[in-house]
């Protein structure tokens, strides 16, 4: 999964992709962006390795991009330095939150470049069809598909020159797979974050901002870094004074998994206890498939604990049978957060 950084230059975007990944940005690829991983924090997994006590705890990754920062008062070369983030699963709206208040206005002004970018790609594709649509020599089946296309591209386009998000217009399964491949922005899951400086990072968010963006969070990146790099005694005495009771940066990482629709599935042993990533709502032959390929491919069955009841039960799979909580479950079984699954499959 890769979450795309993207907001204003002098937002701290770069240093917030240094504080999510501790990758330190490479100045020559401001440009085209620069990418770099981030473990997915998770208590559960963390108590559950810590009775069975594995040879190795792995942790799920997000890919974090840093994409080039947006300018303020000249638009002309934003929707190529928003070009960067389309490969991306989801976006993190940085917001500068050290130096400017207005936390509302800079988000309502960055989605309107989202929208901007977006009528541009739509637009030449309207224009395309248009044009193709006027050679009539060729399958009618094929013009059928054309003209379906361009009907939906309007209503899109429509929707965007009205201030309306892709997002907002309810596209149906088939409609959002005929867009798929112009990956648009305003289509993108989106989390808000607000960049603080020193001060002010224990103050409530704003109203006006919190009605835009509900799920938004914030933190002081810089400052945790620095508390980063003392020493544990120095550490704490510095929280103490400046306020900080809790490092920000696994709940942010979660959030920004957790807020495109991702959730986990655990699998524990003696060598290994795992978070693998997987779309919410995904059936265990899918889940199967994110451990190896082949494990979908010769699907017989899964062994499936709850993660609750696998506390209730003291981390213990012998007590979970005895009590008849683990559970056989077929291919079509939506799994859910936190399960514990073993997957058995033909040889």
């Amino acid at each position: 999964m890769k979450m795309g950084l993207v907001g204003y230059a002098g937002s701290g975007k770069s240093t917030v992709f240094e504080w999510l990944t501790g990758a330190k940005p490479d100045p020559a690829k401001v440009q085209q962006g620069q990418t770099a991983t981030a473990d997915v924090p998770d208590d559960r997994l963390a108590r559950v390795a810590a009775v069975i006590k594995p040879k190795k705890t792995t942790y799920t990754k997000v890919t974090v991009l840093d994409t080039p920062g947006l300018m303020r008062d000249e638009r002309k070369d934003n929707n190529r330095r928003l070009g960067v983030i389309r490969e991306a699963n989801g976006m993190v709206v940085v917001l500068d939150g050290f130096s400017r208040t207005d936390f509302a206005a800079q988000l309502r002004h960055f989605r309107e470049e989202l929208l901007f970018a977006d009528m541009e790609i739509v637009g030449n594709r309207i224009t395309k069809l248009d044009a193709q649509l006027k050679k009539r020599a060729r399958p009618a089946k094929e013009i059928e598909a054309e003209e379906a296309e361009l009907a939906l591209m309007r209503r899109i386009n429509a929707a965007l020159e009205g201030g309306t998000p892709a997002s907002a217009l309810g596209l149906a399964a088939d409609e959002e797979k005929l867009v798929r491949s112009f990956q648009l922005l305003t289509l993108k899951p989106e989390i808000v974050f607000v960049n603080r400086g020193d001060s002010g990072f224990n103050d409530p968010l704003p109203a006006d901002l919190l009605a835009l963006a509900p799920t938004a969070v914030q933190a002081p990146a810089k400052l945790e870094m620095e508390l980063a790099g003392l020493s544990d005694d120095d550490r704490q005495a510095f929280m103490a004074d400046l306020g900080v009771t809790a490092f920000q940066r696994g709940p942010t990482i979660r959030a920004m998994f957790y807020g495109v629709g991702r959730e986990v599935f655990f699998t524990t042993g003696e060598d290994e206890c795992r978070t693998w990533s997987i779309p919410k709502g995904c059936e265990a032959v899918e889940a199967a498939g994110c451990i190896h390929q082949d494990l979908s491919d010769r699907f017989v069955r899964a062994n499936v604990i709850g993660y609750d009841d696998f506390v209730a039960c003291g981390y213990s799979e012998k007590e979970a049978k005895a009590r008849g909580l683990n559970r056989t479950e077929g291919k079509t079984y939506v799994v859910k957060d936190a399960d514990i699954m073993h997957i058995l499959a033909s040889s």
